[in-house]
């Protein structure tokens, strides 16, 4: 054990005022001699009794144990696995009360990093807070000296499993079907050899429910262990895959026939809106009903027209590039991952639409030399990992569209990349949060910046 660091868990509890909130959604009191204290599960305005579990030089950490005065934002958690599970971190806080933190966070780093405010703050886009997960790792784990058998998400500050029965904030065919999950597991020969599933969840029709699994085994299975996994999935219309080694190796074994596809659809775009193919393995937005607002107020924020060429960077399997190209002149994508770029031309093709073409590149390399990068571009939308676009706002600012789109899901890097963009003469006209991930501290935001003069 470090010596900045010591666990002490048997402080005498200590009763505290919390005054604030951190960017990681945890109460902030003081001790006496001021030091700080960051609290779990506690909030604003509240006062408490604190139970320090650890202790560094400069801050301690602990968990409410009672609340003698409680914020009017506190609200009972509808999950029974609230404060031991880390799948969610805010379950104790009224929604609107969230949007407000998430909103004060997305303010405070762009003033912190880029010295920046907008000049319009967009209303937050918000939709149904439960049942709204559409994508996750569950965690699988036989207990031998318990004969007991977990799936679920890690405990909170844990690498333990927790001990689930539902899910809240998972898709409900699935967050309701934990039980049965865990007891289809027990009866498997290699029960102790399944680390984790893969969970993906499509638009359901009247003949497929459009959710797939992908269990990741560390050792073959047996014959009988197949077929009790796809029998399971069979049995509820699920598509059932195996993972027993890497990535390359993620195979279906039900249904049969049929392509290796799940769908969701965006029916704002086109005559006939689009239908979004991707594997179960593809990255896509968690939140479908967040997803479908998130594109409809990026398109209205980019205002593209029909006779307008748009860049569309980091753009995954065409989220955002194909509902621009059924409004635009000319759509180019470009992503990071040659597979996402198939995709994209398969989700082109499939939804007739040949304005779009799609390239394959490294966008924290130089883009300066290929030939999609010569082009001209009216306006760019980009939607970047965690990590930002900074590599690549120089050849974006050499473009000078007239309007820039950017989503993110970090608020320090957008921030950060903002400040790129005011010093090279472009304004923050609008910035917004979006509820992508509810009862959790990620935050989900769109800015619009304008070349003026």
């Amino acid at each position: 054990m470090s010596r900045r660091r010591q666990r002490r868990p048997n402080l005498p509890p200590q009763e505290m005022q919390i005054t604030r909130f951190s960017h990681d959604g945890r109460g902030i009191a003081n001790h006496a001699d001021g030091k700080v204290v960051f609290v779990d599960f506690a909030l604003p305005g509240e006062r408490v009794s604190v139970n320090i579990n650890e202790q560094q030089r400069k801050y301690d950490e602990g968990d409410v144990l009672e609340v003698f005065e409680a914020s009017s934002d506190r609200v009972t958690p509808a999950c029974p696995h609230f404060s031991v599970c880390g799948g969610c971190s805010l379950q104790h806080m009224d929604r609107a009360a969230q949007i407000r933190f998430k909103q004060s966070v997305l303010a405070e780093q762009l003033q912190h990093f880029g010295g920046l405010q907008p000049e319009q703050w967009l209303p937050p886009l918000v939709d149904d807070n439960v049942a709204y997960r559409r994508k996750a790792r569950l965690g699988v784990r036989y207990v031998i000296k318990k004969e007991k058998l977990l799936v679920g998400f890690r405990e909170r500050k844990s690498g333990f499993l927790t001990e689930m029965s539902e899910c809240h904030v998972l898709d409900a065919r699935i967050g309701h079907t934990i039980m049965a999950l865990r007891e289809m597991i027990t009866t498997l020969d290699g029960r102790d050899q399944l680390p984790q599933i893969e969970v993906a969840a499509g638009d359901p029709t009247a003949d497929d429910p459009q959710v797939a699994l992908i269990f990741r085994h560390m050792q073959p299975l047996t014959a009988h262990d197949r077929e009790v996994i796809r029998d399971f999935c069979q049995q509820r219309g699920w598509h059932c895959y195996l993972q027993p080694a890497g990535y390359d190796s993620v195979h279906r074994i039900w249904p049969e026939d049929g392509e290796n596809r799940l769908y969701y659809h965006l029916p704002a775009f086109g005559p006939n809106g689009l239908r979004m193919a991707f594997h179960p393995n593809d990255f896509t937005q968690v939140n479908a009903a967040i997803n479908t607002r998130m594109i409809s107020l990026a398109l209205k924020l980019l205002e593209p027209n029909a006779n307008e060429r748009v860049l569309d960077l980091f753009c995954g399997l065409g989220n955002f590039t194909l509902p621009l190209a059924t409004v635009s002149a000319e759509v180019v994508g470009v992503e990071g991952s040659q597979e996402m770029v198939e995709r994209g031309g398969e989700n082109a093709r499939a939804n007739g639409l040949i304005n779009v073409s799609f390239y394959a590149h490294d966008l924290t390399q130089d883009v300066s030399g290929l030939a999609w990068a010569q082009a001209g571009f009216d306006k760019v939308l980009i939607d970047p990992p965690r990590s930002g676009a900074l590599e690549v706002l120089p050849h974006v600012i050499k473009l000078a569209p007239k309007r820039i789109v950017y989503v993110s899901c970090n608020p320090a890097t957008l921030a950060r990349d903002a400040g790129e963009l005011a010093q090279a003469g472009y304004v923050l006209t609008q910035a917004g949060v979006m509820d992508m991930f509810t009862h959790t501290t990620h935050v989900e935001s769109i800015a619009v910046f304008e070349r003026r003069g």
